[in-house]
């Protein structure tokens, strides 16, 4: 419903996640092998925190936790269920999936393969001062990613 949308400077309002629609009461899953950290309320809302290897957390609002903090959960192991009331989603429910490493937010669709995408050439760049560019280079398509692949 909404996609990450991060604020240029850490102050600044912006959009720290994803908004995944989905109906009240649905199963919300872990993304990855880890503890979790948290899980109670924040600002009057529900929310459990997954901590990952590498220093990555997951985050999940709304969502009435199902383990207690301390847990240790697998990849897919159920944490809780969506509750509705998601600000400004315009589906019954959505899911509010944030990715952090440290104080940095990233972008969570990136653990799925769907972070932004970069063109890079094929060739090295050519060495030493007035060297030309080969003609037979192209581009290729590359996932730029800010995380560390095969973390989750």
């Amino acid at each position: 419903m909404r996609r990450f949308d991060p604020p240029p400077q850490p102050w600044l309002p912006g959009h720290r996640g994803v908004d995944l629609a989905a109906v009240p009461g649905a199963e919300v899953r872990s993304a990855g092998a880890g503890v979790v950290l948290f899980a109670g309320t924040v600002a009057g809302r529900p929310v459990v925190t997954v901590g990952h290897t590498d220093g990555l957390r997951t985050t999940y609002e709304p969502v009435r936790a199902a383990p207690a903090a301390g847990t240790r959960v697998a990849a897919g192991t159920p944490i809780g269920l969506l509750t509705a009331g998601h600000p400004g989603c315009a589906a019954a429910a959505c899911l509010h999936w944030g990715l952090r490493r440290g104080e940095e937010y990233l972008d969570p669709l990136a653990l799925l393969g769907l972070g932004p995408v970069r063109l890079l050439p094929l060739d090295p760049p050519p060495a030493g001062p007035g060297a030309q560019p080969r003609a037979s280079s192209v581009g290729r398509r590359t996932a730029s990613r800010s995380y560390s692949s095969g973390v989750l």
